[in-house]
């Protein structure tokens, strides 16, 4: 009976209702969509960046250098030689080297030259077939194969640029050799082949070169990634590269936790705008309630002259806010992966970069305890006032 009297009293004032759930709802809505967001771009910035200690390539700006050279989303700073990595991949604090040469593009997804150790680094796992052995071999990530529906041995040729809508390369074409398993890292938006086959795409570039300085000037790689043996390469590795050569060296876990701090501000106002959308709510709750409250004195009386009790009442009220409250969660839940759906078609048609619908996050939790207390303090003043009323004053009155 307790609920049915709480449901009543609900939909007796609906507009009022409809307003407390509509404010808690987009508060909690708003906050879930950016603890969606915020902890998926991390985990997929953490996993792409996990291992590599340092990035080198040509000078500019160090965050430009890291988002095209480890996450391939932003235009690279240059080119540099490759006889320029020689003396860094001898070096004995290094352990490794993944050169990586770009420029090209299929259908908007970037062809990159590398070597298999690169593979190796993501832990890429074959669907079909195997790695490139010969030029103008290539594999694919599994976002290319699904998006644009290559299978082994089909062949394409390439773009100049980035874009899809460059200059295309079609005296040589690449051939299919090997697709990969999606593993939710960079190399599922890639197709990847041999240094060697960059290098001879953009050979006839150099023929007006004589022939010597031509070969020497197409053995360009775009960036490096690199690993050291020890906390001792990444403090000093860095300095000498910076200042002793034509390279520039940058740090991606420094970099991307600026990135994210330049980001945080942006999520904290966000976040903030939606606390004081629930408190709004809870305004609204304590409103509702306590006007319901005046109105239904003498009903409450009423009920305390039959032998109800103030206590049950008491809950009868903080039930109330209590369902209004657990409503707008719900709904703000609902509507926040409503949100995350459509960020994530977004991001996937301009950056190839999928969001995943997930289940109740650890914060989501202690969302829904807060729009608990939230509904439990805007409830409880009101509630109280049941034990403020003079039964035969109120009946008398009325």
């Amino acid at each position: 009976m307790l609920l049915k009297i709480v449901w009543k009293n609900i939909w007796a004032k609906k507009l009022n209702s409809f307003l407390c759930i509509l404010l808690m709802m987009f508060g909690i809505s708003i906050i879930s969509l950016l603890i969606n967001i915020g902890n998926q771009l991390q985990d997929k910035f953490s996993k792409n960046i996990s291992g590599i200690d340092m990035v080198v390539g040509a000078k500019g700006s160090p965050l430009q250098l890291i988002l095209s050279g480890v996450y391939q989303i932003d235009a690279p700073t240059g080119n540099i030689p490759m006889s320029e990595l020689q003396s860094l991949q001898m070096n004995p604090l290094v352990k490794q080297v993944f050169p990586l040469s770009m420029g090209d593009n299929y259908q908007g997804f970037r062809i990159v030259g590398t070597i298999h150790p690169y593979l190796k680094h993501f832990e890429a796992d074959y669907a079909e077939g195997v790695g490139f052995k010969t030029n103008m071999e290539v594999v694919i990530g599994s976002t290319v194969a699904k998006k644009l529906k290559l299978k082994l041995n089909d062949s394409f040729a390439s773009s100049h640029g980035l874009e899809k809508e460059g200059e295309a390369h079609g005296d040589k074409k690449y051939k299919v050799v090997g697709i990969l398993k999606s593993n939710n890292s960079v190399i599922d938006n890639l197709i990847l082949c041999n240094l060697n086959s960059i290098w001879e795409i953009h050979e006839h570039e150099d023929v007006e070169m004589h022939e010597g300085e031509a070969h020497e000037e197409k053995q360009n790689i775009t960036c490096a990634l690199v690993k050291f043996r020890s906390p001792m390469g990444l403090m000093t590795i860095p300095r000498l590269i910076n200042q002793n050569t034509q390279m520039q060296a940058a740090l991606p876990a420094i970099e991307i936790n600026r990135l994210f701090e330049l980001m945080g501000i942006g999520i904290d106002a966000f976040k903030a705008l939606a606390i004081a959308i629930m408190l709004i709510s809870g305004i609204s709750v304590f409103v509702t309630l306590y006007n319901a409250l005046k109105e239904r004195k003498y009903e409450m009386a009423l009920m305390l002259s039959m032998g109800g009790k103030r206590l049950v009442l008491f809950f009868m009220l903080m039930l109330e806010g209590l369902i209004l409250s657990i409503s707008g969660f719900v709904l703000g839940i609902i509507l926040s992966r409503i949100g995350l759906f459509l960020a994530s078609r977004l991001l996937d048609q301009n950056f190839n970069f999928n969001l995943h619908l997930t289940m109740l996050q650890k914060e989501e939790i202690y969302l829904l305890i807060a729009a608990l207390l939230v509904g439990i303090f805007a409830a409880l003043i009101p509630s109280l006032g049941i034990y403020k009323i003079n039964i035969s004053k109120t009946l008398a009155n009325d």
